[in-house]
């Protein structure tokens, strides 16, 4: 629910400001009659109302709906003895904030009958009391029955994004857990019978040092030789987690656009070739963060995704058609981490509106040392 005092959700300032100008517009209307009795029946009708509306938003139970009950009463009895129908728009506005979608219905239907039943009936009651407001009721009318829809879309929007937000975080994590079971199955298997041979040979040659020497010098070789063969296979392992193929982001590029409802097309050749494995794992991150802005912050239904390599250089384009980079003030530090990423390796990213927001990532294709060699 939102707070007691936000009329209008995320303008807080403007929120206030129409509660005061809500609060202090039944007072004209009570005071026009000089009754005391009226007067006093205005006042307290408010107090209630504003007691009424109080509890409802603290209330979290089936109470809401009695509290709302009690709301929409006094709407009537304050549109019929006073021709103040605006309370009506206080009431529609937590109905919007009913998140049970048979509750909201049933108040939502509700709150129109009687709002513009009573609207109806004091016409006929007092003609002179409604007439020259005629406008202003006519604009409340609509307002009561379109802002309930309209904050119950955008609550219901706000809890799917929560939903959404929840399971990439899961999806993270049980990407994360499968990776490590993954890395803990390679290690396993690439050093645990080694391991367990080298033990045994080494037990072995100790028994033969002395009464073999060949035998001893043997197990010896062999234990090296073991050796050997699994720091290779280690140095594989470690340069397969490092390494990040460009054809495999970019099936997952496809799938998270897929998800978000944008079109991809695919441009130019994306099968790049003769790159050292430093240069296509940095592309690859940046091609992932340059589609995660356009899914976060683009609001784009196209994504075009252009590959281009010659002789000495690839780019890769990346062109949505959302809202541009002026709109777009969260991009900054995924921005600046695909700088840094490819000053790195002496490559460039360049920024540019063009009916949407263009990034185009340059890198030079440059003659590295092999993996192994860095590793040794």
């Amino acid at each position: 629910m939102q707070k007691w005092y936000s009329i209008i959700p995320k303008s807080p300032w403007l929120s206030i400001y129409a509660w005061i100008i809500f609060c202090l517009l039944p007072f004209f209307f009570i005071f026009k009659s000089w009754a005391a009795l009226d007067i006093s029946v205005g006042i307290s009708l408010l107090l209630l109302f504003f007691i009424s509306y109080f509890f409802s938003f603290k209330s979290k139970s089936g109470l809401v709906y009695m509290w709302l009950s009690f709301e929409m009463a006094i709407n009537v009895v304050m549109t019929l003895l006073f021709g103040y129908v605006y309370f009506s728009i206080f009431t529609a506005f937590f109905i919007g904030n009913i998140r049970n979608p048979v509750g909201f219905f049933i108040m939502y239907g509700l709150h129109i009958a009687f709002t513009i039943g009573a609207v109806v009936a004091g016409f006929f009651i007092d003609l002179n009391l409604f007439l020259p407001q005629v406008h202003f009721i006519i604009i409340t009318i609509i307002g009561v029955i379109l802002l309930p829809f309209n904050l119950y879309n955008r609550s219901k929007r706000e809890n799917l994004e929560g939903q959404l937000e929840d399971a990439k975080d899961r999806i993270s994590e049980l990407i994360l857990l499968e990776e490590r079971e993954r890395i803990a199955r390679d290690l396993h298997d690439t050093l645990g019978q080694k391991l367990s041979m080298i033990g045994l040979k080494s037990d072995l040659a100790k028994r033969l040092i002395h009464k073999n020497p060949e035998n001893a010098e043997k197990e010896l070789n062999d234990i090296r030789q073991t050796a050997s063969t699994a720091l290779k296979e280690v140095r594989e392992l470690v340069a397969d987690m490092r390494a990040t193929k460009l054809s495999d982001e970019l099936l997952r590029v496809r799938q998270i656009l897929l998800a978000a409802e944008i079109d991809m097309k695919l441009e130019g050749n994306p099968i790049v070739t003769s790159i050292p494995s430093n240069v296509e794992n940095v592309l690859s991150m940046c091609l992932k963060e340059a589609v995660t802005n356009v899914v976060k912050h683009s609001e784009a239904t196209e994504c075009i995704i252009h590959f281009k390599q010659t002789g000495d250089s690839i780019s890769i384009i990346v062109h949505d058609n959302g809202v541009g980079m002026k709109e777009q003030k969260s991009v900054s530090s995924g921005l600046k981490g695909m700088r840094e990423r490819l000053e790195f390796v002496n490559g460039s990213l360049q920024t540019e509106n063009d009916r949407g927001t263009k990034l185009t990532i340059n890198m030079p294709v440059v003659i590295t040392h092999q993996v192994e060699e860095g590793l040794s």
